[in-house]
């Protein structure tokens, strides 16, 4: 290995990159190379939709007529298990990103975010029609469980030599008729639909022949209750303290009372989750992953008891400090699919330093967490309507011709005045000019 590798290699990386909003993509760019989170080539390839073509896209979905993009952004400040972090985030929305990073900053004043996740199990569904005795049914299932599994893991060969495979065989009763067999399955760095998709096809007819009914469906749930993520952060109270809002502590049990609240209301509980999936689904598009399954098995999760509830617990500490935790299904991927066919999906990888689908999946719920607490804090103290006001100042101040570290400056002023018409804009945008021109 050259000097100059082993030297990068010695680079510890800090994901606090001061005053990185307000500079332009292009100087962006460059301090992630200067920062060695990406290599000048990397950087360059960041620019556009490098690489991804209309070839590319026609290969990936059907009925192509060209190509539709998403900002590409960058949340900060994470500390994730002890480790710095860059969180990619593909979204549409204003103040996600900012969001994320603020909130992440909060949680690294108490060491960042500690998270832990499930083996990356994968559950295949086979439907057991007109099944004459479920007893007998289930026992022969069950009997049978050893040769079933060894019989499923014939059918993953490539799966098992990488340390996957089956793993258990479930068997649930439906209605008086109807059983359901659950093959679980560890499909390590795949999300795994095709591959227990098609292991249910194969299996159907045996668990069939065994429970004599007849099969029915035969397909993954993407309820990956056995493949959950936790999340864990501390924010002292002191750093919840900030201008206008001097105590901490009163910041923390506005925040504990709007936990509340999503406990006790289903309908504030949706849009406290949404607030988590702000962050988890804006990282998985990002990274070219399925977000619509893990929204799906989210939200089954929540309603689990019946009742549909938060996804995250906030508590007081002994100590004073808030406590968070977030505990979630959360199916990844890191190979085949869109990892494998989209350049973009690819650079998002390789920022986030993603090593496997476990990594990837604690890295969304981490951000699910920031998100979470930062609108919680938001709506506990000054309004969730200030921060993005503040942003919808930056895109009028864009739309009106600002560029560079003048979109900043425009969209400050705007957001002082309380003003944010276009109008107003203009002329803000000719004084800065006049300004700079003035100086030089």
């Amino acid at each position: 290995m050259s000097d100059d590798k082993i030297q990068t290699l010695k680079v510890k990386r800090s994901s606090r990159l001061s005053g990185f909003y307000r500079q332009s993509p292009e100087r962006r760019r460059t301090r992630l190379v200067e920062s060695r989170w990406l290599s000048p080539e990397e950087a360059e390839s960041c620019a556009g939709l490098a690489g991804f073509d209309e070839a590319c896209a026609d290969a990936m979905v059907e009925n192509v007529v060209g190509l539709h993009g998403l900002p590409l952004g960058l949340a900060l400040n994470f500390v994730v298990n002890g480790e710095d972090r860059l969180v990619p985030m593909a979204v549409e929305e204003p103040s996600i990103i900012a969001a994320a990073s603020y909130a992440a900053r909060l949680c690294a004043e108490g060491g960042g975010f500690s998270v832990t996740a499930d083996a990356p199990i994968t559950t295949a569904q086979v439907q057991l029609l007109d099944v004459p005795s479920l007893r007998a049914a289930e026992a022969a299932l069950r009997v049978n469980t050893a040769e079933l599994l060894a019989e499923a893991n014939g059918h993953l060969g490539t799966m098992c030599a990488r340390g996957g495979g089956a793993r258990e065989l479930e068997v649930r009763v439906l209605d008086a008729s109807t059983l359901v067999v659950h093959l679980h399955v560890d499909t390590r760095d795949a999300m795994g639909a095709n591959l227990v998709n098609g292991l249910a096809e194969k299996m159907a007819p045996r668990l069939a022949a065994l429970s004599g009914g007849r099969a029915g469906l035969k397909i993954l749930t993407n309820l990956a209750d056995r493949r959950k993520v936790y999340v864990r952060a501390t924010v002292p109270a002191a750093a919840l303290a900030f201008e206008g809002f001097p105590d901490g502590g009163a910041v923390r049990d506005s925040i504990l009372e709007g936990q509340l609240f999503a406990e006790m209301d289903p309908y504030r509980a949706v849009t406290h989750n949404k607030g988590v999936m702000n962050g988890v689904d804006a990282v998985l598009v990002a990274c070219g992953n399925d977000w619509r399954a893990v929204e799906a098995g989210a939200h089954a999760y929540a309603s689990r008891s019946g009742v549909y509830r938060p996804l995250t617990s906030w508590t007081k500490g002994p100590a004073g400090e808030l406590m968070g935790l977030l505990v979630m299904p959360l199916a990844t991927s890191t190979v085949g699919g869109a990892a494998r066919n989209h350049p973009g999906v690819r650079r998002a990888l390789k920022l986030a330093r993603v090593e496997s689908a476990v990594d990837l999946a604690g890295l969304a719920a981490a951000a699910g967490l920031a998100t979470n607490l930062a609108a919680l804090k938001a709506l506990g103290t000054e309004g969730i309507q200030k921060g993005h006001m503040a942003l919808h100042a930056r895109r009028v101040a864009a739309e009106v011709g600002a560029e560079g570290e003048l979109v900043e400056i425009v969209a400050e002023r705007l957001a002082r005045e309380r003003i944010y018409r276009p109008e107003r804009a203009r002329e803000i945008l000719a004084e800065e000019v006049r300004r700079k021109e003035a100086a030089r």
